[in-house]
């Protein structure tokens, strides 16, 4: 009897608690991933109601989360991304603060109710959600824990342990701290974030942070060959099962033959693929005319190069500075970095009609083809090449775009 006592039900031994509680923190990211981020959040996904009814009251079980804050604190850090409107951003509040307090930030962000109705439509407002869910919140986490405490025993109290702080260290603090502060990047999108690593296995695929936010409204985390998205892999076996519907991916480039005369789906192919575009950009243009001067000149530092490259959004006072004086000393890498501006303009200005965003890009491709400068006008050439993937809607331009909802 004392032996039931100690070890609980179960009764699984040092290996079979720390899989059991592997198992459930695993699952608690499952359900973030899937069903709180990519289905409610960004309606990237479309998950079966029975399979959304689980991960409500898991979540419920075992953090207490509430659909509606989650989803809006998360809408608004993507509307209001590295200023100080954004809930959680390492950039304004300190990278030590958001990993280590990330949870009071979400829980302070959460309860502005004006926050709440702005951004936290469409989710669920059934009877459960009004009269569990929200009214008696710590109701789940009290049966989460004697359901633990009888399981497992003396060690449920380690494994509640484990249950309650990962979310909020891995999910608040890791992902919204580090996400933004430490990594690499593929695209450089107009914040500062970065992959942690590029195999997203411990914390649902949200490791590809930068992915993420290049493409808010891609199902799929993933974007280069090697790397892995463990939540892709949850959808794909959904899928099988009829279980889940993805919506949207993230759009890769398709290029054909280059075309002399550039018309209006060219535009929108290039429009819908911008991010890849200005990765191309950075890589076929900026790195060989930089390398290039380097070669010739030798004064140029490498770290020149990250100035050149990344969104102005992100430069610090002390970076621009330092841009406008590389930029003032070598014409070539002004030219190539004011293309690559007025590139960036023709997908971020939405008061253009189509006619005049596509009079200005084929005036971009036809200066540039002028320039002078090799890598350039390769470049600009390839442009004429792009295709929109079948099965892309057409109609405005900037209604290709895909932003977060």
């Amino acid at each position: 009897m004392n032996v039931d006592f100690l070890y609980g039900v179960l009764d699984l031994g040092f290996w079979g608690y720390a899989v059991a509680a592997l198992l459930m923190v695993q699952f608690t990211f499952m359900a973030v991933t899937l069903y709180l981020h990519r289905d409610a959040t960004h309606r990237s996904l479309d998950l079966h109601p029975a399979l959304r009814h689980v991960f409500r009251f898991w979540l419920w079980m075992s953090s207490g989360i509430v659909t509606k804050e989650w989803v809006a604190v998360h809408r608004k850090h993507h509307a209001a991304c590295e200023t100080p409107e954004d809930p959680h951003s390492p950039v304004v509040h300190g990278v030590g603060k958001v990993l280590l307090q990330g949870a009071e930030l979400y829980r302070t962000a959460a309860t502005d109710p004006q926050l709440q109705e702005k951004y936290g439509r469409g989710t669920p407002d059934d009877w459960l959600e009004r009269n569990l869910y929200v009214r008696h919140r710590g109701l789940g986490v009290t049966l989460m824990v004697l359901t633990d405490l009888v399981l497992f025993g003396v060690p449920g109290i380690i494994i509640i342990a484990v249950q309650m702080s990962a979310n909020p260290l891995f999910a608040a603090g890791i992902i919204n701290g580090l996400g933004h502060h430490t990594g690499y990047r593929n695209f450089e999108s107009p914040d500062a974030a970065r992959n942690i690593v590029p195999w997203g296995l411990l914390i649902g695929g949200e490791e590809l942070h930068n992915n993420h936010h290049a493409f808010p409204s891609s199902a799929k985390f993933s974007i280069r060959r090697w790397e892995l998205d463990i939540g892709w892999l949850y959808i794909r076996i959904l899928q099988a099962l009829g279980m889940a519907r993805v919506i949207r991916v993230a759009p890769r480039p398709v290029k054909r033959t280059p075309r002399n005369h550039i018309d209006l789906e060219v535009l929108r192919a290039i429009i819908v693929a911008r991010m890849h575009v200005s990765r191309e950009y950075a890589c076929r243009v900026i790195a060989p005319v930089f390398r290039e001067l380097r070669r010739r000149r030798g004064t140029l530092n490498r770290s020149a190069r990250k100035l050149l490259v990344r969104d102005p959004m992100v430069l610090s006072e002390r970076a621009r500075a330092d841009l406008q004086r590389i930029l003032a000393a070598y014409r070539e890498l002004r030219t190539v970095y004011e293309f690559r501006e007025r590139l960036r303009q023709l997908w971020s200005d939405g008061n253009l009609s189509n006619e005049r965003l596509l009079e200005h890009f084929r005036e971009w491709v036809a200066q540039a083809e002028r320039s002078g400068i090799r890598a350039l006008q390769e470049f600009a050439q390839s442009l004429r090449g792009y295709a929109l993937k079948p099965g892309i809607v057409t109609g405005s331009v900037l209604s290709v775009f895909t932003h977060a909802p």
